[in-house]
């Protein structure tokens, strides 16, 4: 479903450098718009530079995964890796000195929760923030609809949870010679947990940062599945010789410099 889906045509992009130009022309755009008047010198020290609003939106997504985590009742885990789909997506054509990421994130893990049909009601969800909650029950529906259009309406999201369990469950079936595929699990979760502060999900399919995730946990209990991956998963002798780096480029992709935080 994913190769035909949305999040493919329009939210995944080839390379890190249209992600940049996206959010640089946003922050263009907002200087442009309330600071034309201004000479460059006034604008710079005015108005938050790229890099500025970069350091705030990691800070937001640190406060959206404490807030998915202690969220009650406990999320399933697409819904915070939906909720951080929309909050990066949001931010690729929009500035955060024009709508503030406090009011965007608790609006994105709304619209999650309906979307990945994790039903709580607006009074349960604002029971899970601070401060005045009918203001906050204000605030989030009344940006619902915002959101929705920036995200041009194009709301499912493929997360990687799914074939990871697709993976563990063939492991499993074809792939005998490894014992107890389930203490594969904390470190695959580990890792996606991770790819979520990253623009990894921007960047390549849910099935490729499965496959990184598993390649990432067999490191660490010292395993490996290369084998399994060439001559299994992509059709035997032929499958291997014409994919003999697949493994290594993954690795050095996504595991390396994409998802460095690990």
């Amino acid at each position: 479903m994913y190769p035909s889906s949305t999040q493919r045509k329009f939210w995944t992009f080839s390379e890190e450098n249209d992600l940049e130009r996206s959010r640089l022309e946003a922050n263009r755009k907002f200087v442009l718009k309330h600071g034309g008047h201004m000479s460059e010198e006034q604008q710079e020290s005015f108005f938050l530079t790229p890099s500025e609003e970069s350091i705030l939106r990691r800070q937001y997504e640190l406060q959206l995964r404490e807030f998915c985590r202690k969220f009650q009742p406990p999320m399933p885990r697409s819904v915070a890796g939906t909720s951080f789909h929309y909050f990066k997506r949001f931010y690729l054509h929009n500035s955060v000195m024009d709508y503030h990421p406090k009011e965007i994130l608790v609006t994105c893990v709304y619209l999650a929760c309906k979307v990945e049909e994790f039903n709580v009601s607006i009074s349960q969800f604002v029971g899970n923030i601070r401060g005045d909650r009918e203001k906050a029950s204000d605030i989030i529906l009344n940006n619902e609809l915002l959101l929705m259009q920036q995200l041009n309406y194009h709301l499912t999201v493929h997360n990687p949870f799914r074939p990871i369990e697709g993976l563990l469950i063939d492991i499993k079936t074809r792939c005998p010679t490894l014992q107890d595929p389930e203490r594969l699990r904390p470190g695959m979760e580990e890792f996606l947990d991770r790819c979520l502060w990253t623009d990894a999900c921007l960047l390549y399919s849910p099935s490729q940062l499965a496959l990184a995730a598993l390649l990432h946990s067999t490191s660490k209990v010292q395993e490996n599945l290369d084998s399994y991956v060439t001559d299994t998963l992509f059709g035997g002798d032929k499958g291997a010789s014409r994919l003999p780096g697949l493994v290594e480029a993954v690795r050095k992709r996504v595991v390396g410099r994409k998802v460095k935080i690990l």
